[in-house]
């Protein structure tokens, strides 16, 4: 078993407030505030956050499940879009793109795209995150 930690601090109201999410590692340690969620200003936001560890997570199986089948990638790139819509009278995450792009010696295409198909169901994110459509677009790199 793995558990790990991470906070979040706000501040004052939604519009002027401010907060900083941590991680317990230290690594991660950023503001974030309505501008930075919902404008241009530079900062962090939940959706930042959950785009970036979809991303690693996914690279992360996909590469795994690669290497089982005899077939070690030598690079996985994911990138992930996690979309916000305003719904009713709140917000929420709407949908989610993993565009990855992968150089893995020896494999066919049909093999790749199935596996990662296989890989965008089992990475424990998407499985956190399961009640919002994943959509995916693999690429075999040549």
């Amino acid at each position: 078993m793995s558990t790990r930690h991470a906070e979040g601090i706000w501040e004052g109201d939604l519009l002027k407030g401010k907060g900083t999410v941590k991680s317990e590692s230290g690594v991660l340690n950023h503001p974030y505030s309505f501008r930075t969620r919902f404008e241009t200003e530079k900062g962090t936001n939940p959706e930042e956050l959950i785009a970036a560890a979809h991303a690693g997570c996914y690279s992360m199986a996909l590469s795994h499940m690669l290497s089982q089948l005899g077939n070690t990638p030598t690079r996985v790139h994911t990138m992930a879009d996690v979309t916000l819509d305003k719904v009713g009278d709140g917000f929420k995450i709407t949908r989610i793109l993993l565009t990855c792009s992968a150089a893995v010696p020896g494999i066919d295409e049909k093999t790749f795209l199935e596996t990662a198909a296989k890989a965008k169901i089992g990475c424990p994110i998407s499985q956190a995150l399961a009640a919002t459509p994943i959509e995916l677009k693999a690429t075999l790199a040549k």
